[in-house]
């Protein structure tokens, strides 16, 4: 196809609720921006929670605003693994039957029974970029890295609509086998499966 598209490495972050903000930082809480992101309307925060797991923690772990409907921790498998969490890979916002853990913020703490997983790689595509590629909402694709360890990741899910720009998403783990930094190019090599 050849279709190029700039990575953007996601590092572990936690997205929280309105009511999981207030629990953690007390009444009235709100996000403070840190800096923008690549996709609309979403930013690093100023705040950061601890996260237990069974086997540790991770202190000063970033939220990502504005808040959403439902909490949820994404870490790498390695991440998951150091906090002894059988993550499973899961498309952002699938959440059902997902492991939980315990965060922890300055005024209190929110035991999650779900909402921790190993996000599905994927590119963010705005509606008339997909038009460009030839691609639609939840479309498959493969993508080639480049550079000094050259990779095929397959079954890449595309992520159209309005609140998207061109990004590939994927977490340390993938970043780091095949050399990965961002904003450096890939490209898509096949078209939808």
């Amino acid at each position: 196809m050849g279709y190029r598209v700039k990575v953007g490495t996601s590092n572990k972050h936690v997205h929280l609720t309105e009511s999981d903000l207030e629990a953690l930082f007390g009444p009235g809480a709100e996000l403070t921006p840190y800096k923008g992101l690549v996709q609309p309307g979403q930013f690093a925060c100023e705040e950061k929670v601890d996260i237990t797991g069974p086997k540790g923690v991770f202190k000063g772990i970033r939220i990502i605003g504005p808040t959403r409907p439902r909490t949820q921790v994404e870490f790498s498998m390695t991440d998951a693994r150091v906090l002894g969490i059988d993550a499973p890979v899961r498309e952002s916002g699938k959440l059902d039957g997902t492991p939980g853990v315990k965060l922890t913020g300055p005024a209190g703490e929110v035991d999650l029974e779900e909402g921790v997983i190993v996000a599905l790689r994927h590119i963010h595509l705005s509606p008339s970029e997909a038009l460009d590629a030839g691609l639609n909402d939840k479309d498959l694709v493969d993508v080639q890295t480049f550079g000094t360890r050259p990779l095929i990741f397959q079954d890449v899910l595309i992520r159209s609509g309005d609140a998207h720009l061109c990004e590939f998403h994927v977490d340390t783990d993938e970043a780091n086998a095949g050399g990965l930094s961002s904003g450096q190019e890939v490209e898509i090599i096949s078209g939808p499966k």
